[in-house]
């Protein structure tokens, strides 16, 4: 992966991890997501979302104010 990617946020749901996405996207901002999970034991590891190092207060402020009206 380049360089200029910055994890925005990590979780162990994929549903959880779909929905953020989806809202970054909304939003035009470009996102990867690399699962980490383990394919044997789902338990381990986590997935996580980048974003391009200049859109990464743009993408904060989506999460944080999603969390705080998720309608």
């Amino acid at each position: 992966m380049e360089t200029n990617w910055i994890k925005i946020y990590t979780t162990h749901e994929w549903y959880k991890a779909e929905l953020v996405s989806h809202l970054l996207e909304q939003e035009n901002l470009e996102v990867v997501c690399l699962n980490k999970k383990d394919s044997s034991y789902l338990s381990f590891g986590a997935i996580e979302l980048y974003v391009h190092q200049k859109d990464f207060t743009k993408a904060i402020e989506v999460i944080v104010l999603n969390e705080e009206n998720p309608d």
